[in-house]
């Protein structure tokens, strides 16, 4: 899944889009090299990000997606938004997937255009919000709390007629560098929820922090956890750099045959 950033302020500066063009072409350039979804998102969720309403939201997107599917209509596109609003534009305009930080929590909405749609819903775990969750994240046990979390809010959205997830753990929101590390290696557990998970760690802090770098200097670090979030049972890799990503794809369907 290849990250395609529509906002001037997201963490890492490379990811950013200045211009719906310049969006387009390096959604091409992903697809080309080997991205099978593109997350295109118009909301910054950096830590202490500042929220943007939904009209300002679907006008940095819209064209990206129109751009999108107009050179390649096979093209599958998720839209990473919590607003319900964003998300039916997204949807009649020819997106698949919501990607969703707050996992319907935050727009009561949400869950009617996902049903409407049957579209795939993916949801993620954060504590807190982009503006706080990186002040005081506590947890006694952190896997075991995710997953209760996540099992509990699928739970609840099933309830409401969503049928097709996947779920992220929500490596950086509202966790500490320790608490990200232990989650990944806890990863397998989340097996027992029976949807995909998704993985985005790319060039996240976890990284950059340990090594004393930054996002920029964190290619080599994604890698390596890449390959170890596949070995504890990722299904989808959000990622930044999709060539890289795609070798570590293709080279542990070649280790496990």
């Amino acid at each position: 899944m290849g990250v395609l950033n529509c906002t001037p302020d997201s963490f890492f500066s490379g990811s950013r889009s200045k211009t719906t063009k310049t969006a387009i072409e390096k959604g091409q350039s992903m697809l080309a090299a080997g991205a099978d979804i593109l997350d295109v998102g118009g909301q910054s969720s950096r830590p202490g990000a500042i929220e943007v309403g939904a009209a300002e939201e679907w006008q940095r997107i819209e064209g990206t997606i129109k751009g999108l599917l107009d050179s390649n209509p096979e093209t599958l596109v998720s839209v990473d938004t919590f607003h319900h609003e964003v998300a039916l534009n997204a949807l009649n305009a020819g997106a698949f997937m919501i990607n969703d930080i707050y996992g319907g929590s935050r727009d009561a909405n949400m869950v009617k255009v996902i049903t409407e749609f049957n579209a795939p819903y993916a949801i993620m775990h954060m504590q807190g919000t982009p503006s706080t969750m990186q002040a005081q994240p506590f947890y006694e046990h952190i896997t075991s709390e995710v997953l209760l979390w996540l099992d509990d809010r699928m739970n609840h959205l099933r309830q409401q007629g969503v049928k097709q997830f996947m779920a992220d753990v929500g490596f950086g929101f509202g966790k500490t560098v320790g608490h990200n590390f232990e989650l990944l290696r806890g990863l397998d557990q989340f097996q027992k929820l029976n949807v995909p998970i998704l993985v985005g760690v790319s060039r996240k802090s976890m990284i950059y922090k340990t090594l004393n770098g930054q996002p920029e200097t964190a290619l080599n670090g994604t890698t390596a956890l890449h390959a170890w979030a596949l070995e504890r049972g990722a299904h989808m890799l959000r990622v930044h750099d999709v060539a890289e990503a795609r070798e570590v794809v293709e080279l542990y369907r070649a280790l496990h045959g």
